[in-house]
């Protein structure tokens, strides 16, 4: 049994955590912060969780207190854990960042599109990204992870196998990408309300995403070399989710696709690929870590389809950091994910 402490547990990657957590054989959740919420009992905040972490309140963030504990998820906005990450990590506590201080490699890259300069630019070398289809060795030896983004997961995941056989042109990518309204967190704002998200879709982010570099770099390192990648997300009336459909154009003939991607993911537990001529939705990864992925080659032409689903909540962000912890301390790599997803 290890124990795990979580800063910023009442976000939605933060309850999820608690979610997952509570039916995990082998960890204990023994601190979780939240300056706004301090003294206030997590059942108080999220009925959902009562029964399952009695006499577990909100405190605020103290060092002392989480480098007690094994691990350390960090569940909040950016810029929060370049200022804790290192003294936890000189503590001996291993720390697990579903933020984005550490997922991008260049300090100055991650300036010019957070708006501020990194705050902990010398752990960067040390950061491992934390997609575990890629990186699942360098994870187990890992002190400090970068879990990827949503959206970049369902990109590269749906990606890896054209560009890893080096199937399509690298130069002309297109990832068009729609995502339930909890992407854009639990904060209010007037765009994510329900008169104002219901019933209604858009894109946004289409001259610039803050998750286009670190798409470019994931993709990048599966290539080999940089790729052109046109990524427009857009913002769908639904709670959690998201679906890419990601386009390719082939320069050569690929053979058979299907074989291509079951055999890419054959060994990987948190990926699904459906049967040829499938179409995924996003309903049936709500709540699980699972990616279901299916691969399309319209009219026999030379552009390939990919849809890929995952829960943004879940594969996209705390489910994911569950895997890694799972990887970082020799668990079995699901525990704690394996309930199936929930229908309807």
């Amino acid at each position: 049994m290890i124990k795990v402490g979580i800063v910023g547990g009442t976000g939605y990657t933060g309850v999820e955590l608690l979610r997952l957590l509570a039916q995990h054989p082998q960890v204990e959740v023994a601190a979780i912060t939240s300056r706004s919420e301090a003294g206030l009992a997590v059942d108080e905040l999220y009925p959902n969780l009562r029964g399952h972490y009695p006499g577990l309140a909100f405190t605020a963030p103290d060092a002392e207190l989480l480098g007690r504990c094994d691990a350390v998820f960090f569940a909040t906005p950016h810029g929060v854990a370049h200022a804790l990450a290192g003294d936890l990590l000189e503590r001996g506590t291993r720390v697990i960042d579903l933020s984005a201080d550490f997922r991008l490699e260049d300090a100055e890259e991650w300036a010019q599109w957070y708006g501020q300069p990194h705050g902990a630019p010398a752990l960067l070398e040390e950061a491992v990204y934390g997609l575990p289809e890629v990186n699942r060795e360098a994870i187990r030896k890992a002190r400090l992870i970068a879990v990827p983004g949503c959206y970049p997961t369902a990109v590269q995941l749906g990606l890896l196998p054209l560009l890893e056989s080096g199937l399509i042109d690298i130069e002309h990518v297109i990832a068009d990408c729609k995502s339930g309204v909890t992407g854009a967190g639990r904060g209010a704002k007037v765009g994510s309300l329900l008169a104002e998200a219901s019933e209604s879709m858009k894109a946004y982010g289409a001259s610039g995403h803050r998750h286009l570099p670190e798409i470019r770099q994931g993709l990048g390192r599966a290539a080999k070399k940089p790729v052109g990648l046109t990524f427009v997300p857009h913002l769908t009336p639904m709670i959690r989710g998201i679906h890419a459909t990601l386009f390719g154009r082939l320069t050569q003939e690929p053979g058979d696709l299907q074989a291509l991607f079951e055999d890419r993911f054959k060994d990987e537990p948190a990926v699904d690929v459906m049967p040829a001529g499938s179409h995924p939705e996003t309903r049936s990864v709500k709540g699980s870590d699972i990616c279901r992925l299916a691969v399309h080659r319209p009219g026999g032409g030379d552009t390939v389809v990919v849809l890929s689903v995952i829960d943004n909540l879940v594969k996209g962000a705390s489910g994911q950091a569950i895997q890694n912890l799972n990887l970082m301390f020799g668990f079995d790599e699901m525990a704690g994910l394996n309930a199936p997803a929930l229908m309807p």
